[in-house]
């Protein structure tokens, strides 16, 4: 009887230094996953890398390192900060939201201004402030026709080029409602479109503007400059709708990032980057963003539902 009882302490010690193992365990478990971000997990960013100096390559490197940019330095800052390995996603413009609205990727970073629709349909980054590519908006023209446009009443019949849901549509719109909207999918080939003479004017960023009359000689300013409301004077990160926790996560970044004084600095690379003779402004098809090619098989992001 004395043998049954201590071979019974002995499974009841066996037994609490088990569950105190399982407990362990459980607590090691729950504080890695309090973390920013699970070592090894990707961070997957959409951009467009037809939008210089915010997003575009740099043709004398490879694979991820070949993205660079204000923003595309921006991404990478957030993924080192959340410890996470960053996968940057390319894909045309409208794409970028699409992703983020099927999970595909996590965020889209490729210049968004702030607008109602991206409220309504989104969750929206803090503000992040990339030097006057967004405070100033200005439309550019055939060297030929350079200074021929200063008001909006010269714009009335005027066919002019403006990316798909960009704020420089908006800014047409409202400002130059005599002219004829020529929407275009990316700024490279609309460029391209201007020079043949598919449209007369295209209105742009100014840091767009400045990095096209660099490295061409035949594009000019046309003399006018929009009116920008102060709310879109910076740009925001798009993540899902609902994506609460990865949102305030971000907006945390992105304040330290702001504290710490480092827009100033990445901006004045990525202009420089972006005038120097290996930079280039690439078009991406959709069918190679739509989540069937080009994103791992469409493999769905793991932190939408963090």
């Amino acid at each position: 009887e004395n043998k049954i009882q201590e071979g019974s302490a002995v499974n009841m010690k066996l037994k609490k230094i088990l569950a105190l193992l399982l407990a362990l365990c459980l607590i090691v478990t729950a504080a890695a996953a309090c973390g920013d971000g699970k070592k090894g997990e990707k961070l997957k960013v959409a951009t467009s890398p037809d939008f210089a100096p915010m997003a575009f390559v740099d043709t004398s490197k490879q694979g991820q390192e070949q993205y660079v940019g204000f923003d595309m330095m921006l991404a990478r800052y957030i993924a080192e900060e959340m410890g996470m390995e960053l996968e940057i996603m390319p894909m045309s413009f409208d794409a970028c939201t699409t992703a983020v609205s099927m999970g595909t990727v996590d965020m889209a970073i490729s210049g968004f201004s702030w607008r109602q629709d991206r409220e309504d349909g989104f969750n929206l980054s803090d503000f992040y402030y990339p030097g006057d590519n967004e405070s100033d908006q200005v439309v550019i023209v055939r060297k030929e026709d350079e200074g021929k446009y200063t008001k909006a009443e010269d714009f009335n019949g005027v066919k002019v080029g403006a990316q798909t849901s960009s704020l420089q549509e908006s800014l047409c719109q409202e400002q130059l409602p005599g002219c004829e909207i020529v929407v275009v999918g990316d700024l490279g080939t609309a460029l391209l479109q201007l020079k043949k003479g598919d449209f007369d004017a295209m209105a742009v960023a100014k840091g767009q503007a400045d990095v096209f009359m660099s490295n061409d000689s035949d594009v000019a300013l046309s003399g006018f400059q929009f009116e920008v409301d102060e709310k879109y004077t910076a740009n925001v990160i798009v993540l899902k709708k609902g994506n609460d926790d990865l949102t305030k996560k971000v907006n945390d970044i992105l304040k330290k990032a702001y504290d710490a004084g480092v827009y100033g600095e990445w901006y004045d690379e990525a202009k420089e980057q972006a005038m120097s003779a290996t930079a280039q402004e690439v078009t991406i098809e959709d069918e190679t963003s739509s989540g069937e090619e080009g994103t791992e098989g469409g493999e769905s992001s793991q932190l939408e539902s963090e």
